[in-house]
């Protein structure tokens, strides 16, 4: 919905900007007094940049309400499974690998060694989570899984040499 609204609102100024280029080339071929029109489009500056400046507030008001994004996706009293998740060169150590669709989890995320990106993906690699993974410090991360499936863990930081084979996977079912 956000990205929506973003896309149009952009795709609007875009517009905006290409009609205000198209009338200044196309006005550029008459003769005039530079003096008056000077100062009525210096008017016109004015008035579009606060436009432009208040309308960007707004929307940027709009799309950080919702900040942070990190919440959990449970109700109270619908008590999440926990998953404590380690990360070391190159592995992962997971305690649980095996959901239910539907049941909220919250992974308590950390590293061994060094820092490592723990991303959810999905069965066509889509991301549906991240977080850091940074020794000596736990992050969180909450999800409800909504359709079964293999969700492959991957690291999104490179760590090392054999980086690309730090991956596991979860079943959903």
């Amino acid at each position: 919905m956000v990205q929506t609204v973003a896309w149009i609102v952009s795709l609007f100024f875009m517009l905006m900007v290409v009609a205000v280029f198209s009338f200044v080339a196309w006005k550029s071929k008459e003769k005039r007094e530079y003096e008056p029109i000077k100062k009525k489009w210096y008017k016109a500056r004015t008035f579009y940049g606060i436009t432009l400046v208040s309308l960007m507030l707004i929307i940027t008001i709009y799309t950080l309400r919702e900040l942070p994004y990190n919440q959990p996706v449970y109700g109270a009293g619908n008590d999440p499974t926990i998953v404590d998740v380690e990360a070391l060169q190159f592995g992962w150590n997971m305690s649980q690998t095996e959901f239910s669709v539907g049941e909220p989890v919250e992974f308590h995320v950390t590293s061994k060694d060094v820092n490592h990106g723990f991303g959810i993906y999905d069965e066509e690699m889509n991301m549906i989570a991240q977080t850091q993974a940074m020794p000596d410090y736990t992050n969180k991360v909450y999800i409800t899984f909504d359709e079964p499936g293999t969700y492959e863990i991957l690291c999104l930081e490179y760590c090392g040499t054999a980086h690309h084979l730090m991956k596991t996977k979860i079943e959903v079912k």
